[in-house]
């Protein structure tokens, strides 16, 4: 799969994926880079079938066909062992990893995110996969903001959302490739599985996302050992995009938290300004 790699070259700075969430593109990460980067090593890439990582998704795709994918681009680029970023599929994509292979995730920050698909979630998906399939493309594109951004946050981008409109056309997944992943997703249901996950685990969301009801996260945290949450006040399903000063500070605070992990933690960081 396709990575870029920026930040700290240190040999001695530790590392931070990023994983983004259905549209699979590293270029979602654009606005934490820069604050990242200046404390980590921050690995971005393009999930399996999407963007610069072409490929034709088999049926039968899971959560735990990505993780494997992942693990291979970790143990190409000789990374044994990092900090895990990830946006709502890529969140669950973390959490498969920290089943699977915990030795490879340190600290896992999993960004709306789901222990089972709540209801409002799964309508949104198949509205979207409704567009997809009786509309086509374009409209599926259009209305993608709509499930991820505040009203007036989508106000006063306008031009800048018609300019990601052409781009996302111009370069979509595929519609079968994108079917199969947010199959994938969709099926994914970890809540039997996440009392087994030892990973400290930070389940970070926004109170006004449309596309997965913050409840979901502080579900998550609950059912972990070593689960805490994080509530930010307003930035919608993409507040990483949309608040992302708070964002970055969120995540930043709890990736150089040092601390004890031996007791379980399910209070909620909401020390952190909203």
């Amino acid at each position: 799969m396709y990575c870029e790699i920026t930040g700290q070259h240190s040999p001695s700075a530790k590392t931070v994926v990023l994983s983004a969430g259905l549209g699979g593109s590293g270029s979602f990460w654009q606005p934490q880079l820069a604050a990242l980067g200046e404390h980590f090593r921050v690995v971005t890439y393009d999930q399996y079938g999407t963007g610069r990582s072409p490929g034709v998704i088999p049926s039968g795709y899971s959560l735990a066909d990505m993780a494997a994918e992942l693990a291979e681009l970790f143990a190409s680029q000789h990374i044994e062992r990092c900090h895990f970023v990830g946006h709502a599929l890529g969140g669950m994509i973390g959490l498969q990893l920290a089943l699977t292979q915990p030795q490879c995730i340190e600290r896992l920050v999993a960004v709306n995110s789901w222990p089972v698909l709540d209801s409002q979630t799964r309508r949104c998906f198949n509205v979207r996969q409704d567009l997809l399939l009786n509309s086509g493309v374009t409209a599926y594109v259009r209305a993608q903001p709509l499930f991820l951004y505040p009203a007036d946050w989508l106000s006063r981008h306008a031009s800048l959302l018609e300019q990601e409109e052409a781009h996302q056309i111009a370069h979509f997944q595929g519609m079968e490739n994108l079917l199969r992943r947010l199959n994938a997703l969709m099926n994914s249901d970890f809540s039997a599985e996440l009392a087994q996950i030892s990973t400290p685990t930070l389940a970070l969301c926004a109170t006004d996302d449309l596309l997965v009801p913050y409840p979901c996260s502080q579900a998550l945290a609950e059912l972990m050992p070593y689960g805490e949450w994080a509530q930010m006040s307003y930035g919608g399903h993409g507040m990483s995009v949309t608040n992302s000063e708070q964002f970055n500070g969120i995540v930043l605070s709890y990736l150089l938290m040092d601390g004890d992990t031996s007791e379980s933690n399910t209070d909620p960081l909401n020390t952190i300004p909203q």
